[in-house]
C-alpha cells in the first residue's frame, strides 16, 4: 500500500452507482485533435493512426524502423492509453528519403487513416483536444441519479485533477520521487520526467481536493492566478469583482492551483495563504522540484466537457461522449459519475 492519500475529494459527492469499465479496448476510444492543420507539403509525412491494445512511444520506435529513420526523427503530440483504441497523429521526417508504401504497415492493431504533409515536426504541446467514447458496463446505481450527476457535470464541469495514473500502482512514482529527492537514487535527466511530475499532480490534486472542501473550486477567492479558457493566458485577481465574476459565470476564467517549480509563487492573500498552508507540509518535495530546475506554472482547478451526450441501454450500460482539452483526464470525469 502506498504512503500517500489519494482520496481526494469529490464535487457532487462520492458516486454510488458501480460499472466496469475497458471491458473491451473498443469501451474507451479516444480521438485527438491538434492545433492545426498540416499544410499539405514538407518534409514531415503526417500520419493520423488508429491503433488498439498499443503503446505511444512503441509504435514511434516500429515507424521509425519502416521508415528507415532514427527514432528521434518520429513526432507525436501526446501520450495516449495504451488499453484503448486511440487516433492519435505522428509526424516522419523523411528529408531526401523515398516515402515507403504507407499500408504496408497497416496490422490488425493499428492502421493509417490519413497520410498528409506539413513543414516541421509534431510537438508535443500540439493537442488541443481528446473526444473520449466510453462504454460503462454492468451499471448498478440509480439512473436518475446518475442523470443529475451527468446534468451538473454538463453545466459546471468537473474538477481538473490529474488522473490516478500519473502516479503509478500504488503511488509507486512518488516513492521514486522521494528516493530520487535524497540521493538514494540516481537516474539520468531524460528519466526524471515521469516522477517530477507525479509530485507535481500530487501537490496540485492536494489544493484542489481542499478548494473543493471549501466549497470554492470554481470560485474566485482574493489573490486568485485565473486562467482564461482555452488558453495557458493567466492574470491575478486581487480583489473580487463584479466582471470577474461574470467572467467565472460565463466560463470565461477559471481559478488556478500552483504546479510547484522555481520561481515567486504567483498568487496572493487568501489564496496563497491556502496554497500555502497546504504545500508547505511537503518541503523536501519543494525543495528537490526547485534545486532540478523546474519552474513555476498553474493549471486550472476546473475542467470544462465539450459536447458531452450519454445513453443508457437497457439500464445496464451508459454510454458517454465528450471533448477535454490536453491535459486533462477522462478519468477525472468518471470518478465524479461511477465507482469503477
Amino acid at each position: 500500500m502506498s504512503a500517500y492519500s489519494f482520496d481526494f475529494a469529490y464535487a457532487y459527492g462520492k458516486p454510488e452507482a458501480r460499472a466496469i469499465i475497458r471491458s473491451t479496448p473498443e469501451d474507451f476510444l479516444v480521438e485527438e485533435t491538434i492545433r492545426f492543420e498540416p499544410t499539405g507539403e514538407g518534409q514531415h509525412v503526417y500520419l493520423y493512426i488508429q491503433k488498439r491494445n498499443t503503446n505511444t512511444e512503441w509504435l514511434a520506435k516500429q515507424l521509425a524502423r519502416f521508415a528507415d529513420i532514427k527514432p528521434r526523427d518520429v513526432g507525436y503530440a501526446g501520450l495516449k492509453d495504451r488499453n484503448a483504441v486511440t487516433k492519435q497523429w505522428f509526424s516522419v521526417d523523411l528529408a531526401g528519403k523515398p516515402e515507403p508504401d504507407w499500408q504496408d504497415f497497416n496490422n490488425e492493431e493499428f492502421s493509417i487513416e490519413t497520410v498528409t504533409r506539413s513543414t516541421g515536426k509534431l510537438k508535443r504541446t500540439a493537442v488541443k483536444a481528446n473526444r473520449f467514447t466510453l462504454i460503462l458496463r454492468e451499471l448498478k446505481g440509480d439512473t436518475a441519479e446518475l442523470e443529475s450527476r451527468l446534468k451538473k457535470i454538463k453545466e459546471q464541469g468537473v474538477p481538473n485533477y490529474f488522473g490516478e495514473q500519473r502516479f503509478g500502482r500504488d503511488g509507486n512514482n512518488l516513492e521514486v520521487a522521494d528516493a530520487l529527492f535524497s540521493g538514494e537514487k540516481k537516474l539520468k535527466k531524460h528519466q526524471r520526467g515521469i516522477y517530477l511530475s507525479a509530485v507535481r499532480s500530487y501537490l496540485f490534486n492536494q489544493v484542489l481536493s481542499r478548494r473543493i472542501e471549501a466549497g470554492n473550486w470554481n470560485q474566485a477567492v482574493p489573490g486568485d492566478v485565473m486562467q482564461l479558457a482555452g488558453s495557458h493566458s493567466c492574470f491575478l485577481a486581487e480583489e473580487i469583482t463584479d466582471e470577474i465574476l461574470q467572467r467565472i459565470e460565463e466560463k470565461d476564467i477559471f481559478p488556478t492551483a500552483p504546479l510547484w517549480g522555481k520561481g515567486e509563487l504567483q498568487s496572493g492573500a487568501k489564496a496563497r495563504e491556502l496554497e500555502m498552508d497546504i504545500i508547505s507540509e511537503y518541503q523536501s518535495w519543494l525543495s528537490g522540484l526547485e534545486g532540478v530546475g523546474m519552474k513555476q506554472d498553474r493549471r486550472s482547478l476546473c475542467s470544462q466537457l465539450g459536447d458531452l451526450s450519454w445513453q443508457f441501454a437497457e439500464n445496464t450500460v451508459l454510454s458517454v461522449s465528450f471533448s477535454l482539452s490536453a491535459g486533462s483526464y477522462a478519468t477525472s470525469v468518471l470518478r465524479e459519475l461511477i465507482d469503477y
